[in-house]
């Protein structure tokens, strides 16, 4: 059985929105994109590496896909994340696409998106990944389909935004199985839910 692992760069205060690009989500007003770039450094890209190796899918939602597309599809530059991203079977959850859709290697769920995840998690070979699509992780929480998240918590308060684990959010009690600290002072913390007795 596959894993689902969310990965998503988050703040000291839960926001997760737009950590990118300035113009990456502008919901509700958001006006603070691109919060996480200035904190990347190597020991990011060495742990984020380190995640991506046992990812054998990516899911996600549409506003994220399209987002990820236009940043990474097209890219010339050699980046090793460049080729794993185009090469790696992406799900799309969405019910405004149609196929095809325009990134190679990508496919768009029918029906419910957890019902779908929940098919794809009980075939064999490695992790499926979520990267940001924050809304696809609340209905896929709700439903117990994540078997862990790891968190970029990046030093710093936005005080408004998206957030990973907004009001309403399900309880969960988690444990930390991972922790590492880059040089920029952002934590990479990977929790997994508590062992129960």
């Amino acid at each position: 059985m596959r894993k689902l692992v969310v990965t998503t760069s988050v703040t000291l205060d839960g926001v997760m929105q737009a950590p990118g690009t300035p113009d990456e989500d502008v919901r509700d007003g958001f006006d603070r994109g691109g919060w996480a770039v200035p904190f990347n450094d190597a020991a990011m890209a060495q742990k984020m590496g380190e995640g991506m190796a046992k990812t054998g899918a990516m899911l996600f939602g549409r506003r994220t896909y399209q987002s990820l597309y236009e940043s990474w599809a097209h890219r010339p530059d050699g980046n090793p994340f460049t080729e794993m991203m185009n090469n790696v079977q992406k799900y799309v959850a969405s019910n405004t696409l149609t196929e095809p859709l325009p990134w190679v290697n990508s496919t768009l769920l029918v029906g419910d998106a957890a019902d779908a995840v929940a098919e794809l998690k009980e075939q064999p070979g490695l992790d499926i990944a979520i990267i940001g699509s924050g809304d696809l992780v609340h209905s896929l929480a709700r439903r117990g389909l994540v078997d862990s998240y790891t968190l970029l918590i990046h030093p710093l308060v936005l005080g408004s935004g998206r957030r990973l684990f907004p009001h309403g959010a399900p309880p969960a009690n988690l444990r930390l199985v991972d922790c590492v600290s880059t040089g920029t002072g952002v934590i990479i913390a990977t929790y997994a839910p508590a062992i129960e007795d």
